[in-house]
C-alpha cells in the first residue's frame, strides 16, 4: 500500500536526447561521443540508478524518431503507428478527414539530379511560407501547409496514397533522385510528378534567387515521404492516469502529444536544431512539473549533429543537455516527495553513417525505489552491463509506473 501511494504521487521525467547514441569513432580513440563528453549529471543518473538497453524500434520498422518516440511514450508502434505525416499535421492543428493522407514535405536542395541537402541549409520558416504559398497556387490537388523551417506538410485527399512507397531524404543524400522517387501504382506516379514539377516551380523563385545571392543553398525542390492517416489511440491519462506535457521544438513530438492528450509547452528559442535554447527548455520543464505528473523532454540537437556527421557539435549537444537541462532538473526533483527520472536516446544517429539505425539504446532510471547497479557512466558500452538488461521501449512506462 505504501509503494502504491508513492507511485500515485510520483513525478516522472523522461529526458530524450535524440540520436545521442553512436558507434565507436576513430577520431575519438574508438570511443563514442557519449563516452568522451563531459557529462557529470548523466553519469550521476547512471551511477545512482539502474541501467540497461532499450529496443525502441520494433523488428521490421524503419528507425525513425516518430516510431521510437511513440514507443518511449508507451504505445506499441506495431499497433498504433500510421506514419509521420499525420503526427506533424496534428502539431500544427490540421484536422485530417477520413480519406486524407498526410505527407511530410521537406524543402530540399538538389543539384545534377541528386539531393545534396535534405533541409536546404535549414531554411527559415518565413522563407518556407513563401515557397509553400507558390506551390499551393500552382497545384490543384491536395494542399501544402507551412510547418517549421524545412519541415512542411502536404495533404493528399485519397487513401490510395497509403500504398505509395517513399524514402526519407536524409537517407539518400548524394544518390540519384530517379532511384528513390515514389513508387508502387498510379497514385505514386501522381506524387512523383508533383515532386518533379516542384523543381521547375521553385528553382527560379525570388526567395531562392535571394538565398543564392547570400551564399545559401536554394530550396529548389520538395520531397514527399512518411505519409499516413490519422491514428486512433487512448490518451496518456486514459491509459496511465497521468497528466503529461512535452517540451520539444520538433513537430512530430508535438503531434504525438496532441494525440496522447499531452500539453505541448511552448518554449521560446526551442528550434529543433543545434542552436536550440537548452536553458529555456530546462526552465520550462521545471515549471511544467509543478502541475503535471509526467514530462517528456525531447532535444533534437544530437540527431542533427549526427546527420551532419559533425563530431564536435554532437559532443557539444550532449554536454549542453547535461549541464543546462539535466543538471537543473536534478537540483529541483528532490523538492518533490518522490520522483523517477529516465535518461535515454530514441535511436542512434551514428557519425559514421549519418542517419538513424535500429540498434538498442542505453537508458538509465533514477529515483524512488530504483535499485542501483554497478554502472558508473551513461554510455552505450556501460549500459550493456546494467541490471535492467534488454527491454522493449513501449513497456517502459509500465515499468516506471507499476502498471
Amino acid at each position: 500500500m505504501e509503494i502504491q501511494t508513492i507511485l500515485e504521487n510520483m513525478k516522472y521525467v523522461i529526458l530524450i536526447g535524440d540520436g545521442m547514441a553512436d558507434y565507436p569513432i576513430p577520431e575519438l580513440g574508438e570511443k563514442t561521443p557519449l563516452q568522451v563528453a563531459n557529462k557529470p549529471n548523466m553519469d550521476h543518473v547512471a551511477e545512482e540508478g539502474a541501467n540497461g538497453l532499450l529496443k525502441t524500434i520494433p523488428d521490421g520498422m524503419e528507425p525513425g524518431s516518430d516510431v521510437a518516440n511513440m514507443a518511449i511514450m508507451g504505445y506499441n508502434p506495431k499497433k498504433y503507428y500510421t506514419g509521420r505525416g499525420p503526427l506533424e499535421a496534428a502539431s500544427i492543428g490540421i484536422e485530417l478527414k477520413k480519406d486524407d493522407v498526410a505527407f511530410r514535405c521537406n524543402l530540399i536542395t538538389v543539384h545534377d539530379g541528386r539531393i545534396i541537402d535534405f533541409n536546404a541549409n535549414h531554411i527559415s520558416t518565413k522563407e518556407s511560407s513563401k515557397l509553400i504559398k507558390t506551390l499551393n497556387e500552382h497545384f490543384n490537388i491536395g494542399k501544402f501547409y507551412t510547418g517549421v523551417s524545412y519541415r512542411n506538410l502536404y495533404i493528399y485527399p485519397d487513401r490510395e496514397a497509403l500504398k505509395v512507397k517513399t524514402r526519407p531524404p536524409h537517407d539518400i543524400i548524394g544518390e540519384p533522385i530517379e532511384d528513390h522517387l515514389p513508387s508502387n501504382g498510379e497514385t505514386a506516379e501522381k506524387i512523383k510528378q508533383i515532386i518533379k514539377e516542384s523543381h521547375k516551380i521553385l528553382k527560379d523563385h525570388p526567395t531562392n534567387i535571394e538565398r543564392s545571392k547570400k551564399g545559401k543553398r536554394p530550396a529548389n525542390m520538395i520531397w514527399l515521404w512518411g505519409q499516413g492517416q490519422k491514428p486512433t489511440m487512448k490518451t496518456l491519462r486514459e491509459k496511465y492516469g497521468l497528466k503529461g506535457a512535452t517540451i520539444t521544438g520538433v513537430d512530430l513530438i508535438k503531434g504525438l502529444g496532441v494525440y496522447l492528450g499531452l500539453d505541448n509547452v511552448n518554449v521560446p528559442g526551442a528550434t529543433g536544431y543545434l542552436d536550440t535554447d537548452y536553458k529555456a527548455k530546462g526552465e520550462h520543464a521545471i515549471k511544467a512539473l509543478q502541475d503535471h505528473d509526467i514530462i517528456f523532454i525531447h532535444v533534437e540537437a544530437p540527431d542533427e549533429a549526427g546527420h551532419a556527421r559533425n563530431i564536435k557539435e554532437k559532443i557539444k549537444a550532449i554536454e549542453n543537455i547535461d549541464s543546462k537541462i539535466l543538471g537543473p532538473l536534478l537540483d529541483e526533483l528532490p523538492s518533490y516527495d518522490s520522483f523517477r527520472l529516465t535518461l535515454l536516446t530514441d535511436h542512434p544517429t551514428p557519425i559514421k553513417v549519418g542517419t538513424h539505425t535500429p540498434d538498442p539504446v542505453p537508458y538509465a532510471i533514477y529515483g524512488e525505489n530504483i535499485e542501483k547497479d554497478n554502472i558508473r557512466s551513461y554510455d552505450e558500452e556501460s549500459a550493456k552491463r546494467g541490471r535492467l538488461g534488454l527491454s522493449v521501449a513501449w513497456k517502459l512506462l509500465d515499468k516506471l509506473t507499476g502498471s
